[in-house]
């Protein structure tokens, strides 16, 4: 079967409150798709994002990025009032990410006041996402008590999660918690809906996962245990890539490195709920550096750059066991691209996941006479372009 696509993210469609969201310009496009004979949208990582604004970077790889809710589509349930967002509405050509982060919550939470409109959804929506919503609404309630310092600056009680004082937070700042969690509730309610028009259309949606978590997120506050931290909860050794003839000092990203062990001593549920979380929202998940699953590039914390680091055997088929066994009609598409050995063909075979292929690499091939169909395999997937351009 072969189908094409476009991969466009949520933040660059056309919107008149500063960035893209997930209502009629949304579906204007899946209706482009359908018309011009697309299978296929992907997006990027739909995580909330922080400082830098990187959808990479996100505080928690389960969460929903807020400004994607579409403000129309609230004022149209009864939750705004569409004059007063007229005063909200801009022109910008770019996203203005300071400009939404410093109006876009206080819209939210007009929203949030008039939440009895939802109130049964909310609640079913409070005990399906139990899980990772609690954690999730409390870290970044925390981090605002905190002049948004990382985690690790946070005192003490809190950043060791001390029982006690997470209680007192949970009732001292309860209002607040929630709020966070029903803006989690809007997404995803705008999202599900934007999802089965598209299906309805024959558009599958996929969506991209990094392979690492931020280090101030929820997920390695959470779960401390998961990762390779020391006793004050710094990280040991941090991701990136060796150098190479693009980048002398190598890529140093500074994300912490899961503790694949202990993963391993509980079959990676982590993992298991991140990927069948995620195959809850997109039709089809592409994994960003399918290569670390392989053997990952292990900087120690504090380098200034990559050059001191040094390879590591990752988790292998093993945790797609895992994965496959819980959800054993997963879609997924590993993202195969850098520096790749024997050991990543050699899992990617196992898998049996479709690999990436980019056509600026691929053209340039002095190997110009062989057809592209003799040359590659099929169950493999070409971009013109990826996240990274």
């Amino acid at each position: 079967m072969r189908e094409s696509g476009i991969l466009l993210h949520i933040s660059s469609l056309p919107n008149k409150y500063g960035i893209g969201a997930l209502g009629k310009e949304a579906y204007d496009f899946v209706d482009f798709l359908e018309k011009s004979g697309q299978k296929l949208w992907q997006v990027l990582p739909i995580g909330p994002t922080s400082y830098g604004d990187s959808p990479y970077q996100s505080p928690s790889s389960f969460a929903f990025n807020p400004y994607f809710i579409d403000l129309d589509l609230l004022a149209k349930d009864g939750l705004l009032d569409k004059e007063e967002l007229k005063k909200y509405e801009r022109n910008d050509k770019r996203v203005d990410y300071g400009y939404i982060y410093n109006t876009r919550f206080e819209i939210l939470y007009k929203a949030y006041l008039n939440k009895h409109i939802y109130q049964a959804e909310f609640d079913e929506f409070l005990l399906n996402e139990k899980d990772w919503v609690d954690d999730y609404a409390l870290f970044m309630v925390l981090k605002i008590e905190h002049h948004n310092k990382p985690w690790n600056e946070w005192y003490d009680n809190f950043k060791f999660r001390v029982d006690h004082a997470i209680e007192w937070a949970k009732n001292e700042f309860k209002d607040k918690i929630e709020a966070y969690k029903f803006y989690q509730f809007l997404f995803l309610k705008q999202w599900l809906n934007l999802k089965s028009y598209a299906n309805s259309k024959g558009i599958r949606i996929i969506g991209d996962m990094p392979i690492y978590c931020a280090f101030d997120s929820a997920d390695v506050w959470a779960n401390h245990e998961m990762f390779q931290l020391n006793d004050r909860l710094e990280p040991i050794f941090v991701a990136g890539c060796p150098p190479d003839c693009f980048t002398p000092d190598g890529q140093l990203w500074g994300n912490p490195l899961y503790d694949y062990d202990q993963m391993k001593a509980n079959n990676y549920s982590w993992w298991v709920k991140r990927v069948n979380h995620s195959l809850r929202i997109f039709d089809i998940l592409r994994i960003d550096h399918f290569r670390g699953f392989a053997g990952y590039y292990a900087i120690p914390f504090g380098d200034i750059n990559a050059r001191g680091g040094h390879w590591v055997d990752g988790p292998g088929y093993d945790l797609f066991k895992a994965i496959n066994s819980s959800n054993p009609n997963a879609e997924i598409i590993a993202e195969n691209l850098g520096f790749i050995t024997p050991d990543v063909d050699e899992l990617l075979e196992s898998c049996g996941y479709p690999g990436m292929n980019i056509f600026q690499f691929e053209l340039g091939d002095k190997e110009e006479n062989i057809p592209l169909k003799k040359k590659y395999k099929e169950n493999t997937v070409f971009y013109s372009g990826t996240h990274d351009n």
